[in-house]
């Protein structure tokens, strides 16, 4: 096959470390976005050595800084003509933590796992226009299920720094909204996006395996929980297929805007009074994700947090 690119997002452990082994493993040129260029520089040097494919390239992005974000797009552009493949894989989620602030006022959680994939895609919107097959995966998580219950919406007014002091603050419940407003980014980015070509899915993950690294940065009183939790997740390598499965697979190859369950089945819309099997299954997701006016407010929440870095890139408009 011709030299094709992947970039995944937190690739220094868990579930993205195994990806970028697979797809290293199949000749791919992988670039592994991390955050922590130190801790990842051991991994890089495994996957080379495990793979024998010496074209791992380890590149610093901090998913919760627009700065990051933007500084990794330009430099990977100064190098790369195209991208066949963006894995937003990185996820912010620490147990216990109190409300905090990305550097751009925006809260952590929400920073890191919904505006700035959105940030990175629309920054590497070019390169990925050039390439035959363009594919974006978004990690989503069945967390998102807690939105069955028709009491549960997204808490916009809690995550621009203003906080709302009725509202008690959870990582849980950040983490929770953060992965459903991705499902609804994945949705608006497959339909604005389908005239360049560009396929965007997303997957739900029903848990993987947690590294001892990721364990450690769980408090002491979250930790127990933690690690009774890890026995019953399959391997990360299972959910890293998922990933090679649908970004380069013949099965998925014209599938856009889905939410795809770890059996590989792409799932429906439930129904609005979902009962016991809807659920606890995987074959249906909450009816609140296909809420258009709730997609639309996420859209443009992001497009306002991020307007300074999309106005000065050309073609940005055309996504408004």
């Amino acid at each position: 096959m011709d030299n094709k690119t992947v970039i995944i997002t937190g690739a220094n452990s868990g579930i993205g470390k195994a990806a970028s082994l697979l797809f290293a493993r199949h000749n791919y040129t992988v670039i592994m976005a991390c955050r922590n260029i130190e801790r990842s520089k051991q991994v890089q040097e495994e996957i080379i050595s495990e793979s024998g494919n010496q074209d791992v390239i380890l590149m610093r992005v901090d998913m919760s800084s627009f700065d990051s974000i933007h500084a990794f797009c330009e430099d990977y552009k100064r190098k790369f003509q195209k991208l066949d493949i963006l894995i937003h894989n990185a996820a912010y989620f620490n147990h216990g933590e109190k409300y905090r602030l990305s550097r751009d006022h925006v809260e952590l959680t929400f920073a890191t796992n919904t505006v700035g994939p959105f940030l990175m895609t629309h920054l590497l919107l070019e390169p990925l226009k050039k390439s035959s097959e363009p594919k974006v995966l978004n990690a989503s998580s069945n967390i998102i299920k807690h939105f069955f219950s028709p009491k549960k919406a997204i808490a916009f007014d809690n995550l621009k720094g203003m906080v709302n002091k009725k509202l008690k603050h959870s990582v849980y419940n950040s983490y929770r909204d953060s992965k459903m407003a991705l499902v609804m980014l994945t949705f608006k980015m497959a339909e604005n996006f389908k005239e360049h070509g560009i396929r965007v899915n997303a997957l739900q993950i029903n848990g993987a395996r947690m590294s001892s690294a990721t364990l450690k940065k769980f408090k002491p009183i979250w930790r127990i929980p933690a690690l009774v939790q890890n026995l019953f997740f399959p391997p990360a390598e299972f959910m890293a297929n998922n990933y090679f499965q649908i970004c380069t697979s013949g099965q998925f190859s014209n599938t856009s805007g889905k939410l795809i369950n770890h059996k590989l089945e792409i799932m429906e819309v439930g129904p609005e009074n979902p009962g016991f099997k809807d659920i606890w299954g995987a074959s249906v997701y909450p009816v609140y994700a296909d809420k258009r006016e709730v997609q639309n407010k996420v859209w443009q929440l992001c497009r306002e947090l991020t307007a300074q870095y999309l106005n000065s890139v050309a073609g940005t408009k055309a996504l408004s």
